[in-house]
């Protein structure tokens, strides 16, 4: 299940760079806005997964 939910926060930060990127290429503040969100959702997600695997035991 982690590498699920690893691979879902590379895929938000992915999209929501792409969104990002497209929404200030076409002038587009909501675009823009949306890919800054989804960007910080997957990094949210990716840092969890990140703390689960710091107090896994070994």
């Amino acid at each position: 299940m982690a590498a699920d939910e690893k691979a879902q926060a590379k895929g938000e930060q992915a999209e929501g760079k792409v969104k990002k990127l497209a929404g200030g290429a076409v002038g587009n503040e909501r675009l823009k806005a949306e890919g800054r969100a989804e960007e910080s959702k997957g990094d949210l997600r990716a840092a969890k997964e990140k703390a689960k695997d710091a107090i896994k035991p070994k």
